[in-house]
């Protein structure tokens, strides 16, 4: 096979790769309608998806014009280089290449909870007061880029093919929406000691801290085994206290504004007498 014929079937693989995933979000909002594992108020809920959506469609097309497809093109120049480059490819290279971005992206998300510059930006993913597929949408534009960098930064280390990246990111794109998915999941225990599930990451997004800095897996469930980062709960309420953001303008501000001086900023509000 070609260099052309081999890219060629790499982007009609991936294409169809994202079509599956496009499918599958519409069959996972369809069963969530039907049989919600919570009943979240209706206003709730469309506030939610509006949002959601819309945050993701203008983060597509910021991100468009800032040529934030440098992950794919980074790939292309630095495939090999990097510790998989020597590797032949086939399955073991495409297990091991996937195993580490998966533990990458845990590691970046352990981070941003962690840091709290990073926390900042990734706190909007949190301040959904609902929890549905639509959720997994649900980012800052300055959190994806700066994601973006560290991805570029790991496509080097690792040195894979460009196409492989992007089977990667749509298949972790896949469980992003199925972790997200207020659904009950058959067997789930069972699941869940190898994928992350909807029942581990409704833990994620408490209400509380203590409960919300946790399951910080993106696939794999075993990263937060090894660390001890898992709890298995069911929190009390979703969404982060104190922040209200209803449309984009207000979860791009939102990025800037820390819960350190949303406190300040309500302390000066005069209290009523009880």
């Amino acid at each position: 096979m070609t260099t052309n014929e081999s890219s060629n079937s790499g982007m009609y693989f991936n294409e169809g790769l994202f079509a599956l995933a496009i499918v599958a979000f519409i069959v996972l909002i369809v069963i969530e309608k039907r049989k919600p594992y919570i009943e979240f108020p209706q206003k709730i809920y469309k506030d939610s998806f509006v949002t959601n959506t819309t945050t993701f469609l203008i983060n597509n097309v910021i991100l468009t014009i800032l040529r934030a497809s440098s992950l794919f093109l980074v790939a292309q120049q630095f495939a090999s280089f990097g510790l998989l480059s020597n590797l032949d490819n086939g399955p073991l290279k495409w297990l091991l290449a996937f195993a580490f971005f998966d533990f990458a992206i845990y590691i970046w998300h352990v981070a941003s909870h962690k840091n709290e510059y990073l926390w900042r930006f990734h706190k909007v993913h949190h301040s959904d007061k609902g929890f549905n597929v639509s959720t997994g949408f649900r980012f800052h534009v300055i959190d994806l880029l700066m994601e973006i960098v560290y991805k570029c930064i790991f496509v080097v280390v690792i040195g894979v093919n460009a196409y492989l990246v992007l089977s990667i990111e749509i298949i972790e794109l896949f469980f992003i929406l199925f972790h997200h998915a207020n659904i009950r999941v058959p067997n789930e225990e069972s699941i869940s000691q190898i994928f992350i599930t909807p029942s581990l990451h409704r833990t994620h997004h408490s209400t509380l801290r203590k409960e919300h800095d946790s399951n910080y897996g993106i696939v794999f469930s075993l990263w937060d085994r090894i660390f001890r980062t898992r709890q298995e709960l069911i929190p009390v309420n979703i969404g982060l206290d104190l922040i209200e953001a209803e449309n984009f303008i207000q979860l791009f501000s939102l990025g800037f504004i820390t819960e350190i001086k949303i406190k300040k900023i309500l302390s000066w509000i005069p209290k009523g007498k009880k």
